[in-house]
């Protein structure tokens, strides 16, 4: 590898309950049968990616009062796929995304230490939170936690686990079968943590595991999420993927890290990233907007308009021009469960901004979405993507990508095939694993215990 260029870390998102997943394409398989997840897997081991990742989803999306089935609806269980992926893949990292919200630390704690052991150092946690009451309906405890609490709860659920990963010293399983010792300390698996949220004490039951807490992943955006990464996490799912937004993002995170005693490279920014390959340039081009139309359906259209308008605009031509009423300001209701409905702070200046750019560039309902949604990150020939990637990473707007291809199972092997080969002859990606954890792979340092 190059010694005067940054190294590239690449991962794949298992693509999942949203439009860019085209599941009505004929190439496409299940999103639940574990084949899918195996061939995923073992595809971005082949191709030597640092690791794999999974989102999560606490209840079906809702709009208009019935199941939003234009996307794929449904996701399994995800420490019972990472647990199964861990027993047929043998390097890659596997990350799942897990709330702190409707959770508690002892069992998530729990839960990812078995991972870490079940794959030998493996393991990734993305501590995410959750805001919405709607969700909360699913859990005992409803929509409790206010907004403004999120972070603070994520913050002391993520250091409480802490407590409970450093319970256990590396060197704790004696097993001296002479002096019939187990363990070499009885203090082993000692906690009590008490503050705002957690009031918990006794023994954590997992022995300490390979990396001695999972890597810990971060996605959140606003200045608290940023601080909270900042201070905590070891990488960051950003959603900055475009150079300038990309590299502003990477700077003000990447900034804040000092005045918590860290350095630059113990926080890697990796945002998510889509491409379309072609033998040429042109092609993939043809192939990107023949990719955008199936993402983006009429009816797909007037749904994502409606997460804006908070209306029923189900009377509306997709093909025709946006809508003059303006969007309805008050509490949302017709959008149930989406995450991405919070990031229009602003319902009217978004409306007047979208009328501008269609007018201006005379776009249709269904046009207009596909330019503000679906547009690729990465488009061309396969020599063409590894420059763009590559001059990316050199250029800090990321450490990497987490790329998402719009097919499952098999979205990822043209990129595994083409691409990658690419990359490694440039000197910027791996050619072997050169280590056998995921912390091994990211360049992170080891937790003592």
């Amino acid at each position: 590898m190059s010694d005067n260029l940054k190294q590239i870390h690449l991962a794949a998102h298992f693509p999942g309950v949203n439009n860019t997943t085209v599941w009505s394409d004929p190439e496409a398989g299940s999103q639940i049968d574990f084949a899918s997840f195996s061939h995923f897997a073992r595809t971005a081991e082949r191709a030597k990616f640092d690791f794999l990742f999974l989102a999560e989803g606490l209840r079906l999306r809702e709009q208009g009062g019935a199941i939003y089935d234009l996307d794929v609806v449904g996701r399994p269980d995800t420490f019972g796929i990472l647990a199964a992926l861990a027993a047929v893949t043998e390097r890659i990292g596997l990350a799942g995304t897990i709330n702190s919200t409707f959770n508690e630390p002892y069992e998530v704690a729990r839960q990812f230490a078995s991972l870490d052991h079940l794959s030998a150092g493996r393991a990734a946690w993305n501590v995410v939170t959750s805001w919405d009451a709607f969700t909360g309906e699913n859990f005992r405890r409803g929509g409790f936690l206010a907004e403004e609490d999120r972070y603070t709860r994520a913050e002391q659920f993520l250091r409480t686990s802490w407590e409970l990963f450093d319970s256990w010293a590396e060197d704790e399983v004696l097993a001296d079968a002479e002096s019939g010792q187990f363990l070499r300390s009885a203090d082993a698996g000692t906690f009590a943590h008490r503050d705002q949220h957690f009031d918990i004490a006794g023994r954590f039951n997992v022995p300490r595991s390979p990396q001695g807490r999972p890597v810990i992943f971060q996605a959140g955006d606003s200045d608290q999420g940023r601080e909270f990464a900042a201070a905590t996490a070891d990488a960051i799912f950003s959603r900055h993927s475009a150079p300038e937004p990309g590299r502003a993002f990477y700077q003000d995170v990447k900034g804040r890290l000092a005045r918590h005693g860290r350095e630059r490279d113990d926080l890697l920014i990796l945002p998510a990233a889509t491409f379309v390959l072609g033998d040429t340039d042109a092609e993939a081009e043809e192939r990107a907007h023949e990719v955008r139309r199936s993402q983006v359906s009429g009816q797909t259209a007037i749904k994502f308009l409606e997460h804006v308008w908070n209306r029923d605009l189900s009377g509306y031509d997709p093909d025709g021009p946006l809508p003059e009423i303006d969007p309805d300001t008050g509490e949302h209701t017709v959008t149930r469960g989406r995450a991405s409905v919070r990031m229009v702070r602003d319902p009217l200046a978004t409306a007047a901004e979208w009328r501008q750019r269609a007018k201006a560039e005379g776009l249709s309902i269904r046009e207009l979405v596909i330019e503000t949604s679906a547009r690729q990150t990465f488009i061309g020939s396969p020599s063409t993507v590894a420059r763009a990637l590559n001059d990316s990473v050199q250029s800090e707007v990321s450490d990497g990508f987490i790329l998402a291809p719009h097919l499952v199972p098999g979205g990822l092997d043209e990129f595994a095939d083409t691409v990658v080969p690419l990359l490694q002859e440039q000197g910027v990606f791996r050619t072997e694993y050169e280590g056998t954890t995921l912390r091994d792979h990211l360049g992170l340092r080891t937790p003592k215990g």
